[in-house]
C-alpha cells in the first residue's frame, strides 16, 4: 500500500472543492489498490451522532459511521444524497470520494465516558457500510467495538462487507459483556446482477460464507433482503433461491423491503436502469411516479410472495426484546444477539438494524455529524 507517501496537508488535484475548505483534512489519498478512488482523511469533532427523540419508532438513539460515502458502489444506495452535504454529488463521488474519520476511535472513547452517558443502543451500518474496503487499511472498527464494550454500550452491526469476519473474535469478547447484534445484507442471488448493481461488494457467495462464519462463532445473524427490486428480484424463484442459500448458511431470520428510491439514489439508479434494462423504465416511472415508495399494492403483493417463502424456509423467526436493554435476545440466557426483523414484513420497522423506509424529514435526521 502506498498510503504514506502522500503528503499530509494537501489536498488531491481530484478532490472536490468542498473538501479543501476542511479545517479538519488532514490529507487526501490515493493508491493502485483503490484505483479511482480518492480517501479524504479526516479528524472528526464527535463519533456519536444523536438520534432525534421524534424517531421512537427506531430501536436506537444513537448511531457511528466511521466513513462517508462507499465504495460498495450500489447504484440503489439511500445514503447517496448525503454526500451532497459535503459538496460532492450523490453519483460517482459517492463512490469514489471517501470521507475517514482517521481518529473516531479516540473521539468515541472520549465521548463514552461521560458521566452524563447512559449506555442506549448504538447502532453502526445505518448510512454507509463500516466495513466497506477501506476498513481492511484504516482498522477504525476494532477499537470502536472495544470502546463500546469497554463502556458496556449495547450496539448492532449491519454490513455488506466480509471483513467482518476479521473482527469475529473481538466481537465475541464484546458479546460477553454487552449485547451485540449482527446483520449481513444479501440481497442478490444472481452473480451477474449483483456485479452489476452493487460492483464494489463482496460476492453473495463470501456474504453468505461470512453469515455462516458468525454463526459459527455463536452469533444469532439476521439478513436483510434489501432491496428486493421489481421485476428484477421479486420473481418467487429469485427469492425462494436466495432465502434458501441464507437459510442454508444459518441465518436465524430475514428482514426485507422494497426498494425505495430518494433524490439521489433515484437519478443514479434510474440511469443504471435506463443502460441495463431499457424495457423496464415505463414501469418504474408509473410505479415510483407518486413518491420515493413504491405502492402499498405492490409492497401487499410482495408480502403475500416472500411470507410463505420465509416460513418455508425458517426464516419468520421473531427475537424475543430484553426489556432491560431493548435488544433481541434468543432465549433469555444465550450471550448470542440478533437483530429485530421488520414487525410486518414491508412496513415500518418496530425495530431494525437500518432506516430502511423513513421519511424525508427523519432520513435527514439520521445524517452522520462529520465535525
Amino acid at each position: 500500500m502506498r498510503w504514506s507517501g502522500q503528503q499530509i496537508g494537501v489536498v488531491d488535484g481530484d478532490a472536490l472543492p468542498g473538501m479543501g475548505r476542511l479545517d479538519n483534512l488532514v490529507r487526501s489519498v490515493q493508491t493502485p489498490e483503490f484505483a479511482g478512488i480518492t480517501f479524504h482523511e479526516v479528524l472528526a469533532k464527535s463519533a456519536l451522532n444523536h438520534v432525534p427523540g421524534e424517531s421512537k419508532a427506531l430501536p436506537f438513539g444513537w448511531t457511528i459511521n466511521p466513513y462517508r460515502g462507499c465504495s460498495h458502489q450500489c447504484v440503489f444506495c439511500f445514503a447517496r444524497n448525503t454526500h451532497t452535504f459535503l459538496d460532492f454529488d450523490a453519483g460517482r463521488d459517492f463512490d469514489t470520494q471517501i470521507v475517514v474519520k482517521i481518529n473516531i476511535a479516540e473521539v468515541l472513547q472520549r465521548e463514552l465516558g461521560r458521566p452524563s452517558w447512559q449506555r442506549p443502543h448504538v447502532a453502526l451500518g445505518t448510512n454507509t457500510d463500516p466495513y466497506q474496503r477501506a476498513e481492511g487499511r484504516y482498522r477504525l472498527m476494532p477499537g470502536i467495538v472495544a470502546a463500546l464494550a469497554a463502556s458496556r454500550t449495547p450496539f448492532s452491526v449491519l454490513t455488506k462487507g466480509t471483513l467482518l469476519r476479521r473482527d469475529l473474535p473481538l466481537l465475541q469478547e464484546a458479546a460477553q459483556h454487552v449485547p451485540v447484534q449482527l446483520a449481513m445484507t444479501i440481497d442478490v442471488a444472481d452473480p451477474q446482477l449483483r456485479a452489476s448493481l452493487e460492483p464494489g461488494t463482496p460476492t453473495t457467495e463470501a456474504r453468505l460464507a461470512t453469515v455462516r462464519a458468525a454463526t459459527d462463532a455463536g452469533f444469532d445473524v439476521s439478513v436483510l433482503v434489501m432491496p428486493v427490486l421489481p421485476y428484477l428480484t421479486d420473481s418467487i424463484a429469485h427469492l425462494d433461491r436466495l432465502l434458501g442459500m441464507i437459510e442454508e448458511a444459518g441465518a436465524t431470520r430475514v428482514a426485507y423491503t422494497a426498494l425505495h428510491l430518494r433524490p439521489g439514489a433515484r437519478e443514479w439508479y434510474l440511469g443504471w436502469l435506463g443502460r441495463e434494462h431499457p424495457e423496464l423504465l415505463p414501469r418504474y416511472r408509473e410505479m415510483y411516479g407518486g413518491g420515493s415508495y413504491p405502492p402499498r399494492e405492490y409492497r401487499a403483493w410482495l408480502a403475500r410472495r416472500i411470507t410463505p417463502l420465509l416460513c418455508a424456509h425458517g426464516l419468520d423467526r421473531r427475537p424475543t426484546m430484553d426489556p432491560a436493554t431493548g435488544t433481541p435476545t434468543t432465549d433469555g440466557s444465550s450471550p448470542r444477539f440478533a437483530a429485530e426483523e421488520y414487525a410486518t414484513g414491508h412496513e415500518m420497522p418496530s425495530a431494525g438494524l437500518i432506516a430502511a423506509e423513513l421519511s424525508p424529514a427523519m432520513a435527514a435526521a439520521l445524517q452522520p455529524t462529520l465535525f
